[in-house]
């Protein structure tokens, strides 16, 4: 079989393979392998023929749903790149992101019809929007469609368009995403992917987690969040079948698909695996989970405890990465026992060490920040020099460039990782340095909690004092004078927080961390 140079080589040597299997399902909808070829050739085609050339970025602004795939594939083919904007996000911010990649195509739904004609005024680089949709939103937009020249109907493309793929344009060292992180502190930056970064990301990540053709993976992520998109990427490239849900807003619907369709891998993150220890999960048969993975934050050590009494035949990967290299490490499953508070050991292919202020590597059990050297390191921020250079740094060798992680980390004798906060997280009170995680992890022992964050505040005498925001199952009934009891049995009192906020949630980011910025005062 030919190498996987390119990330549409997924689909295409898929395809190729296994023209008759099923490659996607998304609510009823069963595409084949061939069904998703043809359909992304005839878009790549009419993307093409649209005045989309290699290297030009197209926006992806759509739901999880078939379209999206199909899109992210076609935008591929077409020698172009691809940024999912997520769907949820307002008018004013998808503005500045077309804007800030310059795009020049946008593919979305045809019921944000409204929408589309202020786009197109707004951003000047834009010369096609696709719209995609059921028959009666395209019904309601062929008015819009037919009086304005920059409008596309997806339901026309085939049509219009070869369904053979076009001509071969990139190559591996070419964009193929740009990724914006979550904007949690700012602008969202767009990061830069090529395909062979992304190639080996997934090539890494698929070996090991072992993923074979017979795996089914159930997707509830967004694809904006790169956990998500990786889930679509992943399964292709081994010949796999997606389980596409719109998200997790319905878990007893998501536990239904996993019964249903015989899922083997589910990817989650704290927030959905909190949701799911709350649950009476004996009334599904989940039998056929081969495994379960974290990242996006850590999962505390009691939640992990849980998950693996709730899914005993289902191996648990606790992982740890950022968009700026997509994955850094993994914790082997059967090191769950003797080290649960790990993310493990740097993945296949990846080499990572910890230095410290000075730029020196500290020994074991020494707190530095957290280095990653390997292919699938990306190549910076999109049009942002500065800050991509005081995140990617020289290397080893001329040309070559190290991730910074800006995460504090220690290393034991054997290579295994712990994290312990973001530089910017880090709590100073009483002079002293207090890690955010150390207290989450004692506030989620408590029983009845099922989320907990703690950040630190400004105090005239402590210089910081500690917060804690705590969310109670449900059903629980918990008070502040419970919960402080509770940290002054388990923490020095320097790591004892002088104030508990009781809510009912946390606020999050479309991809599922939590957005500090929003929190509740």
């Amino acid at each position: 079989m030919p190498a996987l140079r390119l990330v549409h080589d997924f689909l295409q040597q898929s395809a190729e393979r296994y023209p008759d299997k099923i490659a996607l399902v998304f609510e009823g909808r069963r595409m084949t392998y061939a069904d998703i070829e043809v359909m992304s050739n005839r878009l790549a085609n009419a993307l093409i023929a649209h005045d989309v050339r290699r290297g030009d970025r197209a926006a992806i602004y759509l739901d999880n749903c078939v379209e999206a795939v199909v899109a992210i594939f076609a935008v591929l083919k077409a020698g172009a790149v691809f940024t999912c904007i997520n769907s949820t996000t307002k008018l004013d911010k998808l503005i500045y992101m077309l804007n800030d990649c310059g795009a020049r195509a946008l593919i979305s739904h045809a019921g944000r019809r409204g929408m589309m004609t202020r786009l197109c005024d707004a951003v000047p680089s834009l010369g096609h929007v696709v719209l995609a949709g059921s028959t009666a939103d395209e019904a309601d937009s062929a008015e819009l469609i037919e009086s304005d020249a920059k409008m596309v109907s997806l339901s026309r493309i085939p049509k219009e368009c070869p369904a053979r793929p076009p001509h071969r344009l990139a190559i591996d060292v070419d964009l193929a995403a740009i990724i914006y992180t979550s904007g949690s502190t700012g602008r969202p930056k767009g990061v830069m992917c090529t395909h062979w970064n992304m190639v080996s990301a997934c090539a890494s990540i698929t070996q090991y987690l072992e993923n074979v053709p017979e795996d089914i993976i159930i997707n509830v992520l967004p694809l904006s969040f790169d956990y998500g998109l990786y889930q679509v990427l992943m399964a292709f490239q081994v010949g796999g079948t997606l389980v596409l849900e719109r998200g997790f807003a319905y878990p007893a619907a998501v536990l239904n698909s996993i019964q249903t369709e015989r899922v083997t891998g589910f990817p989650g993150v704290p927030t959905i695996f909190a949701m799911l220890l709350q649950m009476d999960l004996s009334r599904w048969d989940l039998s056929s989970l081969r495994y379960l993975t974290n990242t996006a934050a850590a999962l505390p050590v009691s939640h992990i405890q849980r998950l693996r009494r709730a899914f005993p035949q289902a191996r648990l990967y606790s992982m740890y990465g950022l968009t700026e290299c997509k994955r850094v490490s993994y914790l082997p499953p059967e090191e769950l026992d003797r080290r649960p508070g790990s993310v493990g050991i740097a993945i296949p292919n990846t080499e990572v060490w910890i230095e410290d202020a000075d730029g020196r590597p500290v020994g074991p059990g020494e707190i530095g920040e957290l280095v990653v050297r390997g292919s699938h390191v990306m190549q910076g921020y999109w049009e942002l020099p500065e800050e991509t250079a005081k995140t990617y740094q020289p290397g080893r060798y001329p040309a070559e460039r190290v991730l910074r992680t800006g995460d504090l980390f220690t290393m034991d004798d054997e290579g295994f990782l712990y994290f312990k906060a973001r530089k910017d997280d880090m709590i100073k009170s009483r002079g002293e340095r207090v890690y955010p995680k150390e207290v989450e992890e004692v506030l989620c022992r408590l029983k009845g909690v099922a989320e907990a964050l703690v950040v630190g505040v400004p105090d005239p005498i402590l210089g910081q004092a500690i917060k804690a925001y705590v969310v109670a199952e449900d059903g629980a009934r918990l008070t502040e004078r419970q919960v402080l009891r509770h940290c002054a049995a388990y923490l020095e009192d320097l790591m004892v927080p002088k104030y508990v906020v009781l809510c009912d949630s946390l606020p999050k980011t479309p991809s599922g961390k939590i957005s500090r910025l929003k929190l509740p005062a």
